[in-house]
């Protein structure tokens, strides 16, 4: 028994020793490497610094080994303002925010050293300011993800940028106006990642289509060709991003007005929308955290302008009423909670619709 129990040990003795490849050395890839892929309004004048100021643009990449940081540059405008990002790791999320101009952020660290994939997305509007993507450090960047088989753009307002709804670490009424922004949780992107697309947010707080809040000059339809969303601002070619469906959510800025002025103002942005996008289906939205009274009005505006649509020869055009009113967050807007439900309503009414 003896000579059979060393016979054995021997025989482990001989064996190979298992070997763990140790991950290689990371090293830095930059903004214009084509294996990060970009989505949203973003402007490559610069490839080496591709600079976005809307909400809701993300980039994404695969990559391989234990850690990655991630460089950032922030704008800081007026010198105070501070965006935040929302980061995910393999489908792990966290919000940040950035801490001045030049961010370095480290956004996994301790991973098994295999595969895993990155998505940071921008969670403040255009009027917090620019961020810039200089690259990333990790042990070795893979190619993106394929990209999903539809896109969507949802125009809107401050509902549409997630104002308000992230009141987890700072409560309302605390910090900045915009401190509570999430747009990555906004009810346009979850209804896109419910149904499988991208997504491109055309949004500002306050904005109106024919009276914007808050003594704001500006209106939607004349800064949607822009990437930094200002009026006279950056061009944005509306060719690099042809969505299969463009929502509408304006509004509850204007408030109740002249019908006539309100509905022919709608017709005519409808139609820039037609001669950008001639593919694209168009839905026109209530607003979600409307009052009695205006959601009442919204809903004969909207069957007004889609009907007018439709006897002017327009016929990939609908309108969505939402069921209710959801005013649970910061500023009686959509609370995170709220944000998904009015994603779920959106979400159920496109899966018949379209069909995806």
């Amino acid at each position: 028994m003896k000579n059979i129990m060393l016979a054995s040990l021997l025989t482990l003795a001989a064996l190979p020793l298992p070997s763990y490849a140790a991950a290689p050395k990371p090293r830095f890839f930059a903004a214009d490497n084509p294996r990060i892929q970009y989505t949203g309004r973003v402007d490559f004048s610069d490839a080496k610094k591709p600079r976005f100021w809307a909400p809701g643009v993300y980039l994404t990449v695969r990559f391989r080994g234990p850690s990655c940081t991630v460089q950032l540059t922030d704008e800081v405008l007026y010198g105070k303002s501070h965006n935040y990002v929302h980061v995910l790791v393999d489908g792990q999320e966290s919000r940040r925010r950035l801490a001045g101009p030049t961010n370095t952020l480290v956004v996994a660290e301790g991973l098994p050293n295999t595969d895993h994939t990155l998505v940071i997305c921008k969670d403040t509007e255009a009027g917090i300011g620019y961020l810039e993507f200089t690259g990333l450090t990790c042990a070795q960047l893979l190619p993106p993800p394929p990209r999903p088989s539809h896109k969507i753009e949802f125009i809107g307002n401050s509902i549409t940028c997630g104002y308000g709804a992230d009141a987890s670490a700072i409560a309302c009424g605390q910090g900045t106006w915009y401190d509570q922004h999430s747009a990555y949780q906004a009810y346009g992107p979850r209804t896109a990642r419910a149904l499988g697309a991208e997504w491109q947010l055309t949004a500002e707080s306050g904005i109106g289509l024919i009276h914007s809040c808050c003594d704001k000059p500006n209106l939607m339809p004349q800064e949607f060709a822009t990437t930094d969303l200002k009026v006279g601002g950056r061009p944005w070619d509306t060719s690099r991003y042809q969505p299969d469906l463009v929502t509408v959510c304006l509004g509850q800025n204007d408030g109740v007005q002249d019908s006539v002025q309100f509905c022919s103002a709608y017709l005519s942005f409808l139609k820039t929308l037609r001669a950008d996008y001639p593919r694209a289906r168009l839905l026109c939205l209530t607003s979600p955290m409307a009052d009695a009274r205006l959601t009442a009005v919204m809903r004969r505006y909207l069957t007004g302008v889609v009907a007018a649509a439709q006897a002017g020869g327009e016929k990939n055009i609908d309108k969505f009423f939402f069921a209710r009113s959801y005013n649970a967050g910061c500023g009686a807007h959509p609370s995170l909670a709220e944000q998904e439900l009015i994603g779920n309503e959106l979400t159920a009414y496109l899966k018949k619709s379209l069909n995806w």
